[in-house]
């Protein structure tokens, strides 16, 4: 449908701005969703009061974003092909985008409305994997060369053990917990009301929250900074398409390609022809690549960019340049994982991955100033129904102060360490089941009703927006319509 319009076209650009709204508003609602789970603990248990609470969540979600980096960003962003991040006809990605934010979004804010814990992760994953197996089918490729089903699983593996390592975990701590204090029966009975814990249990339970808020930021944060990117370099491509920062790397570009391309042509999945053109295209442009690397340090230097030559317009100049880098960087991790290389071509084609990366995937300082100012705001409005879900409906008896310790002391530390390794889990589902795992450890029992209604919807949350954006996106890219 939308590849009858010209890539400039007043359409395409107002689609373009509607989907960077789409995605500053699916940002808040993982603040608002997701950290939820963070000052869930503090506020049922009259640590600190519900605003306090927010205010310092969000500020420490906006911290986590800009101290986090962005290998969780790109992580995800690499499940999708490179035909669908860049296209070959140079027009922007806008039927991928507005299929992943209407999904995502449409299924965080309808669970938030019925107060039932989900991540937003699952909510993106399931989005991403939903276009990438609509692409292979407009593309007539089979789902098992068209989906990077390797990094799927990688991804996945993260959000299907966190949930099991926070359950078992934080029962065991607060299981130690009862053992070591156990003249401390007040910090394992529900909080009276606008009664604070202890002195030191609340430090502790503010120091959690404040941990699990770093750690959301510096992982979940992280999510919507690489769609940030795509959405602002269909808009504007000259400026954002390209690192300003790597004109090194661009001008060795030309290098790589050559060292890839009998890579490529060996051990290639089904589309290796289109790899090869790109290769050979970057192997031609050594000038070209000179002229660009200009171009960006001109650009860094905040002076006027340098022309593109061969009255090329610079945006479809960089457009091309980083659909041919995606194209190779597609094929090295294909090499990277095959079991047809040789361990020396596998380490090379891995090396080769990681340095042609650098000029397409970054991330400037305002984008992730303003992923991080979506994140902390949506952390302050709209918490209540989660955090009530969270504190009354998953164990028989309420929230005690010793249970929302070791739920968040564990969550920090598994949500942290995720967050600084690149893998993506979710902040939801290890919360929530660290709080399910102290409630079974101290027997006072789970409420089945909430627990089923929770699993299901972390069930059926991949398949659902999976068929939402896959079927978004085959209407909206699909020529024939």
């Amino acid at each position: 449908m939308l590849s009858h319009f010209v890539p400039s076209s007043g359409i395409v650009i107002a689609m373009l701005v509607v989907c960077f709204f789409m995605v500053l508003a699916f940002e808040a609602t993982n603040g608002f969703h997701d950290a939820s789970n963070a000052v869930a603990t503090v506020i049922y248990t009259n640590s600190l009061k519900p605003t306090q609470a927010v205010v310092w969540s969000g500020i420490c979600n906006f911290v986590g974003v800009l101290l986090g980096g962005i290998a969780v960003a790109y992580a995800l962003v690499e499940i999708l092909p490179p035909d669908v991040l860049t296209p070959p006809n140079g027009a922007p990605a806008v039927p991928m985008l507005v299929a992943i934010f209407a999904s995502a979004l449409f299924w965080n804010i309808l669970t938030w409305a019925f107060g039932v814990p989900n991540s937003s992760s699952h909510c993106i994953i399931g989005s991403l994997i939903g276009v990438a197996a609509a692409d292979a089918l407009l593309q007539s490729r089979s789902l098992t060369q068209g989906v990077d089903w390797k990094q799927i699983v990688t991804v996945l593996k993260g959000l299907a053990v966190s949930p099991i390592l926070g359950f078992i975990a934080a029962g065991i701590l607060y299981g130690l917990l009862r053992i070591l204090l156990r003249g401390r029966g007040h910090l394992f009975v529900p909080p009276e009301p606008n009664q604070p814990p202890v002195w030191w249990m609340r430090a502790l339970l503010i120091l959690t929250c404040t941990s699990v808020s770093f750690s959301h930021g510096t992982n979940d944060g992280q999510k919507s900074i690489g769609l940030i990117m795509l959405t602002i370099i269909g808009i504007l491509p000259a400026t954002y398409a390209l690192n300003p920062a790597a004109d090194t790397q661009l001008r060795g570009l030309s290098e790589y390609a050559a060292r890839a391309a009998p890579l490529i042509a060996r051990h290639g999945d089904d589309i290796k022809a289109e790899a090869l053109v790109s290769a050979r295209r970057l192997q031609a442009s050594a000038d070209m690549l000179a002229q660009q690397a200009q171009a960006l340090t001109a650009q860094r230097a905040g002076q006027a960019s340098a022309p593109s030559g061969n009255d090329v317009p610079l945006s479809a100049t960089r457009a091309q340049l980083r659909g041919d880098v995606y194209q190779i960087v597609s094929e090295m991790k294909h090499v990277a994982g095959s079991s047809d290389a040789s361990p020396a071509e596998r380490q090379q084609a891995d090396a080769i991955r990681k340095a042609m990366r650098e000029p397409v995937e970054y991330a400037p300082l305002w984008v992730r100033l303003l992923s991080a100012l979506c994140l902390g705001v949506g952390t302050m409005f709209g918490y209540q129904r989660v955090v009530r879900t969270l504190g009354e409906r998953l164990g028989k008896q309420h929230m005690t102060p010793g249970q929302g310790a070791s739920a968040e002391l564990v969550g920090s530390v598994l949500i942290g360490t995720a967050g600084f390794t690149g893998l993506p889990v979710s902040t939801t589902h290890i919360v929530t089941s660290g709080i399910a795992g102290t409630m079974a450890a101290g027997g006072q029992g789970l409420q089945p009703g909430m627990l089923i209604r929770i699993g299901l919807t972390w069930i059926v949350t991949l398949p659902v927006t999976m068929l939402i954006s896959g079927a978004l996106f085959y209407v909206l890219d699909n020529p024939a319509w």
